[in-house]
């Protein structure tokens, strides 16, 4: 991708072209150094142990998101809640049990959530090659940074080490999980609680220019927004009268339809920094997205995001490794299972 994007007219430049330049290619450089935790994960973790892990995973990820590009959002997705709910420890991908129900069955991942038959896939290979070797969670995010590639052309090295957590609650996901209609403050506060920074909660809100969102998580910003306007005035008239062609109003029977848009209307099935140009537009689909924008906490950020789409990818690469390392199991913690849906 190029270092610059054609933007609309309506973005302000407060500064030049080439000042802004500077200013984001040095904050950039630098960040590597400033937000990352030390942790046991490693590059190049299994080339002793099992040397064609991430190559097998790659070639997994490469054959399914060929058939179906929408995969590539899945994986980027599951990998992000994962991650928020217990860590990186692939408790995401564990199935309930009598008694139990695990995190893939509560009503934000379920129906939702997809791409399990991709991480079941190059886990079954791996088994057959190198058993008991490779974790879930190691497998989950090596395939969220293949899909960022497949998709965005975002290229970055992956450190391993994980190992996989023994518990899955449905119950831990809305408590961890932001949800589609936070406000700036609330998502800015999910991710500190994790240890991530305001700028890479806006950066990693670009994975957002691909994949599908229900319209049951927005379509209140169509029908419903509140007491004075029915629709929400942030919403470009043009981009809602277009939705709602494909939401109908809300229906209160338990059997009606949920379709899906996608969530960027500009360069859907392409991971790139357009998000962020469609937020300018007033174009962002989820309340969440939108705020990114009209919240002065966040608006910088979203802007310069806009301007530059080399630097957000540079970014978005740096955010990942380092969502990618929290709260994450090593050493003799956890478990290496040997089929990603139960414990051994």
């Amino acid at each position: 991708m190029g270092s610059r994007r054609n933007f609309p007219a309506v973005i302000p430049l407060q500064l030049s072209c080439l000042c802004i330049f500077s200013l984001l290619l040095s904050a950039a450089m630098a960040w590597p150094h400033q937000y990352f935790p030390t942790t046991s994960l490693r590059v190049g973790f299994y080339s002793s142990t099992c040397p064609p892990a991430e190559a097998i995973v790659r070639k997994a990820v490469d054959k399914f998101v060929s058939l179906n590009p929408g995969l590539a959002a899945g994986l980027i997705r599951m990998h992000f809640h994962d991650c928020f709910v217990r860590g990186c420890d692939a408790s995401v991908l564990l199935d309930s049990t009598p008694g139990n129900i695990a995190e893939k069955d509560s009503p934000v991942n379920n129906p939702s959530l997809r791409g399990f038959e991709v991480i079941d896939k190059a886990k079954s290979q791996l088994e057959a090659i190198c058993p008991n070797k490779v974790s879930c969670a190691d497998i989950l995010a090596f395939a969220a940074r293949d899909s960022a590639s497949k998709v965005g052309g975002i290229h970055y090295d992956v450190p391993a080490g994980r190992r996989d957590g023994l518990v899955s609650q449905a119950s831990d996901v809305l408590l961890n999980l932001p949800a589609p209609f936070f406000t700036a403050q609330q998502i800015t506060d999910s991710f500190a609680k994790k240890g991530l920074s305001l700028d890479e909660m806006v950066t990693l809100s670009g994975a957002h220019s691909i994949g599908v969102s229900h319209c049951s998580s927005f379509s209140n910003r169509l029908y419903s927004f509140n007491a004075t306007s029915p629709m929400d005035p942030s919403m470009d008239p043009a981009y809602a009268a277009f939705l709602k062609t494909k939401c109908p109003p809300p229906s209160t029977a338990r059997s009606a339809p949920d379709p899906t848009v996608p969530l960027d209307s500009l360069t859907p099935n392409r991971l790139d920094n357009r998000y962020y140009v469609g937020l300018m537009m007033k174009r962002g689909l989820l309340t969440s997205d939108q705020t990114l924008l009209s919240s002065p906490s966040t608006s910088w950020a979203a802007r310069n995001n806009a301007m530059y789409s080399s630097i957000w990818a540079a970014k978005f690469a740096r955010a990942m490794v380092h969502m990618g390392s929290v709260e994450v199991l090593t050493g003799r913690k956890g478990e290496i299972r040997r089929n990603c849906h139960v414990i051994n």
